[in-house]
């Protein structure tokens, strides 16, 4: 989508909804609750995540201005929300009726189609995570996690690439699927090798390579490698 379509596309979704206002550390919506509104993110940053029996969490990608949530539950009658959003700064988003959206895309061949090119690239995004999760094990994930995350909230500096978002080692971890002292023990090791250095809770990358290369990163495009 070129930038004119980006600016039609995100004027019609807010056209179609009510602006509301966030607080960091609240929830917008919480697994299992009803799905009545798709999200439009005009600013801030939303959490997404997944809790399991155990009550484990696993975060599946931080979403920013011009993403859209609650996305899965539509045409799904009855649909609640597969996954919980969390605040974790305050901002804006517009809320559409499920009803209304699923209307509007009936009705419009040529938003449907751009509709299905959106969804097509984050289905996308979704199976290369869930692939370096699943084949390159707990280093593998935190690794590709670091790459996705330069990639998406990345500064260049002169000594590396500052990830411009502060993140515990519990927050990293539930982006691995695993437990907090594992990745201190791999991040720890990364420090040590002059990889990474973490300063005010936010990390820099002073060696993407190296990341890439142990994990023999596929070189997938940018637009698929990212945490969002």
């Amino acid at each position: 989508m070129n930038e004119i379509e980006s600016r039609e596309w995100q004027k019609w979704l807010t056209s179609l909804g009510r602006d509301l206002r966030l607080e960091k550390g609240t929830y917008l919506f919480q697994e299992g609750e009803k799905a009545d509104d798709i999200y439009y993110i005009q600013s801030g940053k939303i959490q997404i995540s997944k809790m399991d029996m155990d009550g484990r969490e696993l975060t599946l990608r931080i979403c920013s201005e011009g993403d859209l949530i609650g996305e899965l539950t539509l045409f799904c009658p009855g649909a609640r929300y597969m996954l919980t959003a969390k605040v974790l700064e305050d901002g804006v988003v517009s809320a559409i009726k499920r009803e209304t959206l699923e209307q509007e895309l009936a009705n419009n061949p040529t938003l449907a189609i751009k509709w299905m090119k959106w969804m097509s690239l984050h289905f996308r995004k979704t199976q290369t995570k869930f692939r370096d999760l699943i084949l390159h094990g707990k280093k593998g994930a935190l690794y590709s996690t670091l790459i996705r995350l330069c990639n998406s909230y990345g500064v260049m500096k002169e000594d590396g690439i500052l990830i411009d978002v502060p993140l515990t080692n519990q927050e990293l971890a539930n982006f691995c699927g695993t437990a907090r002292e594992v990745v201190n023990r791999m991040l720890g090791d990364l420090r040590k090798k002059g990889v990474i250095s973490v300063q005010k809770g936010k990390i820099r990358v002073h060696n993407l390579q190296y990341l890439r290369d142990e994990i023999s990163c596929e070189g997938c495009p940018p637009e698929l490698c990212r945490i969002d």
